[in-house]
């Protein structure tokens, strides 16, 4: 057993090196490959057995044979090397200024229904921009652009944005949607707490909308008694038109999904009528791509 040496930081040319060896048979043809003496390759290798605590290679005269723990690290080097081969590659394109990333983060609203339509010709028109796209609940939203984990961040108008910067993207109103037969019943202006003693359908638990709806249940000192969830407004429709529950959606959700055996009625809640607005940091702080996304969502 090779005792480790706790002070070796272990360096990936050394992990390169030793696949090399392994590859090659010999320490020799290893230090070729990767442009070393052969006294320079034996000594990092040795220097890499004793970072491990253990011995990696037998030696012969005829070549080297990996041990057990010489064939583990060799599975792991090889994922460590495409890793790193990633990385550069990957930095390498930000260098040149050829590549970045936006993170936006917004609300259920925002991300299933206002958003496709913009960012499709966007992301045509920037070959050279991603967007990483996160669905949060607006008060998460907050949370993480006052932490500078989001560039931009899409929010409903009832939460306190002190400190950020803001432009208006759209209205946003939400309805209650109910099965035809259920609705003959319901009168044609709906408060959400006259809706809370009927099965509901949702989306998931962890939802924007869905975590929103929950909190405001709580303040009828009421849960929400959810038949199913599913994971889009799609599903979530289909279901109410088949009279699984009601459910409350964008007014935009019902207006392109409603069929003739849905029923959408308004919420004579002051939180229904809401907008949806785009927060920020400083201007001057936006990296040029998130500038440009912030120009083609909500222009000044």
């Amino acid at each position: 057993m090779t005792e480790r040496n706790p002070h070796h930081r272990i360096d990936p040319f050394d992990l390169r090196l030793f696949a090399a060896v392994a590859e090659a048979g010999t320490i020799t043809a290893g230090a070729r490959a990767v442009h070393l003496s052969l006294a320079a390759a034996s000594a990092r290798l040795q220097a890499l057995e004793q970072a491990m605590g253990t011995t990696l290679m037998r030696r012969a005269k005829t070549g080297v044979t990996l041990t057990d723990a010489g064939r583990t690290l060799l599975s792991h080097a090889g994922r460590l090397q495409r890793e790193m081969d990633a990385l550069h590659a990957g930095m390498a394109a930000h260098a040149q200024g050829v590549r970045s990333t936006v993170r936006l983060m917004c609300n259920t609203a925002a991300i299933s229904e206002h958003l496709p339509p913009l960012l499709g010709p966007f992301l045509a028109a920037h070959p050279q921009l991603d967007i990483e796209l996160c669905e949060l609940d607006s008060l998460d939203v907050l949370f993480a652009l006052r932490r500078q984990r989001a560039d931009l961040g899409i929010v409903a108008d009832y939460v306190a944005t002190e400190g950020l910067s803001t432009r208006p993207l759209c209205e946003d109103r939400l309805v209650a949607v109910a099965p035809a037969a259920l609705a003959r019943g319901l009168p044609r202006t709906l408060t959400f707490a006259g809706l809370l003693e009927l099965p509901f359908v949702g989306l998931p638990e962890e939802a924007g909308l869905s975590r929103f709806l929950q909190a405001r249940a709580l303040r009828h000192g009421r849960d929400l008694h959810h038949r199913v969830r599913v994971q889009g407004f799609d599903a979530l429709m289909r279901l109410v038109a088949d009279g699984v529950g009601v459910a409350v959606v964008p007014a935009s959700t019902a207006e392109r999904l409603a069929g003739p055996r849905v029923r959408v009625r308004p919420l004579d809640d002051a939180w229904a009528a809401r907008r949806l607005l785009v927060c920020f940091g400083a201007p001057e702080t936006l990296a040029p791509g998130a500038a440009a996304l912030l120009e083609a969502l909500a222009p000044r």
